[in-house]
């Protein structure tokens, strides 16, 4: 019987509706390298059909580990049957090589005497499942604990930052355990549950083509549970498995932050500096700002980035603004300096560096549209660098106000008519992947030189008429490259490895 300090540290959880489907994607993660698989035996129609998988898997990939799980309908899974039922299933999975099984505590409570039929034959895993939040998690395990097995489990939902130091603080004590939290914003937990002490983490499984599949065929199998990573992706993106207590903890805030590409091209920078630092997506709410910074002061966290909708409010929970941002009136960078949290604006670099390149910015008319935090450092920057800046939006009131801040005048978006400029600067989220057809300009571009900062995707709708137009053009990568080195070196004080970082991102997009 395999050991629990044997256990790999990755386990890939599938879930299928037919036998078929989960034979070939089990044989499909394996070849790719995965050794722990869990069964999902809850989601087949016939379960039993599942557990007689097993031995095929096993002779085609004898070092391989499987977890089999029969969760029943009212603690959480999809298994209809009773308690008999569900352990007759464990039981034929445990006889079929199954070498870990896990067993609801509602399961457990209602009949003590499972754990016994396994005792000596597979890894005994009791868990249990909050869908809804992370309450009492302390008493929680507690409960789990009153029945002696190889191993725990504890799955909880994650509604807000916080909720992911509850799950984080479980670890410790003679009981191996697993934590795993359950929806976007635990992201953080799933990350660094291993550093922290988890016995393992669950992964979904990668995209993969199967093996006796047409050409270009893709064989799909969806998360078992809300927030699951690929495998792939917590390998190589976020290597978890190398991950310390030392390790220094960096990410970004926003709402949304899936589709944000920082993790890819700072995780790269990092790795390839060699330092021993992870970049993590943290989801915030608009009003959960005060309740992630007790992440922020208890993982420790030493640096963020911050994005849409955060740039302005996280200033008050810093100790210090640099004067830029203060004169930008946004922070997209948080740093520390002598044990305190300072605010800065690299985003202000991101745009004046890649526009040198095209126009003499002292000698340039420049017309900024939109007024959230990038509008605002684009706006500030450029007439820095002594350009002739006039800004517009769609929300009068909110232009009107940047407008006055920045002792510049302003175009109602409405009456651009025949006004011409230098430079366009896109500042606006209109175009942002997935609403990629959006584009303000449909018809005459009133400038020269078109900057979107918008960087997914590459071409925005606004990039690929203005190049049509004949118009010379600068995509958002270009500014998101620029900004990202300048957060890589005040972070780490070592120079950004550009080429590798803008690399990174390429290959997420394309």
């Amino acid at each position: 019987m395999i050991s629990v300090r044997s256990l790999p540290k990755i386990c890939v959880a599938l879930g299928l509706p037919d036998s078929s489907r989960l034979e070939e994607a089990a044989i499909a993660s394996c070849d790719r390298g995965n050794r722990f698989l869990e069964f999902r035996l809850d989601m087949l129609a016939d379960p039993m059909k599942g557990a007689k998988l097993i031995p095929r898997i096993l002779y085609r990939h004898p070092d391989a580990v499987i977890l089999a799980t029969c969760r029943r309908k009212p603690n959480g899974g999809e298994f209809g049957g009773s308690v008999a039922r569900q352990t007759a299933v464990l039981a034929a999975s445990v006889a079929a090589g199954a070498a870990v099984v896990d067993i609801e505590i509602e399961t457990v409570e209602a009949q003590p005497a499972v754990v016994e039929e396994f005792h000596g034959k597979a890894l005994r895993m009791i868990s249990y499942h909050n869908f809804e939040c992370t309450r009492a998690l302390r008493t929680t395990l507690k409960r789990l604990r009153k029945f002696p097995v190889e191993l725990y489990k504890i799955a909880a939902h994650a509604s807000r930052p916080s909720d992911n130091l509850k799950l984080l603080s479980l670890a410790g004590g003679d009981s191996p355990l697993v934590f795993v939290a359950m929806s976007e914003a635990g992201a953080m937990t799933r990350l660094l549950a291993l550093s922290r002490g988890s016995v393992f983490t669950f992964a979904a499984p990668d995209a993969l083509a199967p093996r006796n599949g047409r050409p270009g065929e893709i064989l799909q199998a969806a998360p078992t549970a809300p927030g699951q990573f690929s495998a792939s992706t917590l390998r190589q993106l976020y290597r978890v498995q190398q991950r310390t207590p030392d390790t220094a903890v960096y990410g970004i805030i926003a709402k949304p932050v899936g589709h944000s590409m920082s993790p890819a091209l700072h995780n790269r920078a990092f790795q390839a500096n060699r330092i021993d630092a992870v970049y993590l997506p943290f989801l915030v709410e608009p009003g959960a700002i005060g309740d992630f910074f007790k992440c922020v002061a208890e993982l420790p966290i030493a640096g963020l980035s911050v994005t849409i909708p955060h740039k302005q409010k996280v200033m008050r929970r810093l100790d210090g603004v640099d004067l830029p941002a203060r004169n930008i009136g946004a922070v997209n960078t948080v740093f520390r300096k002598r044990g305190k949290l300072w605010g800065t604006n690299t985003d202000a670099v991101g745009v004046t560096a890649p526009l040198a390149k095209k126009v003499r910015l002292n000698r340039s008319r420049v017309l900024v549209v939109g007024n959230g935090g990038a509008a605002r450092a684009a706006v500030f920057a450029l007439k820095d660098r002594g350009a002739e800046v006039v800004i517009t939006g769609r929300n009068p009131l909110k232009v009107k106000r940047l407008a006055r801040a920045a002792d510049a005048p302003l175009i109602e978006f409405s009456k651009l008519g025949g006004d011409y400029f230098d430079v366009l600067v896109h500042a606006t989220p209109v175009g942002m992947y997935p609403k990629s057809n959006g584009n303000l300009f449909p018809g005459r571009i009133p400038a020269d030189v078109v900057f979107d900062m918008v960087y997914n995707p590459l071409e925005t709708a606004l990039l690929k008429h203005a190049r049509d137009e004949g118009r010379a053009v600068i995509g958002g990568l270009e500014m998101f490259v620029e900004q990202a080195a300048a957060q890589f070196q005040l972070w780490t004080g070592t120079e950004a490895p550009r080429a590798l970082m803008r690399n990174a991102v390429l290959e997420r997009l394309q």
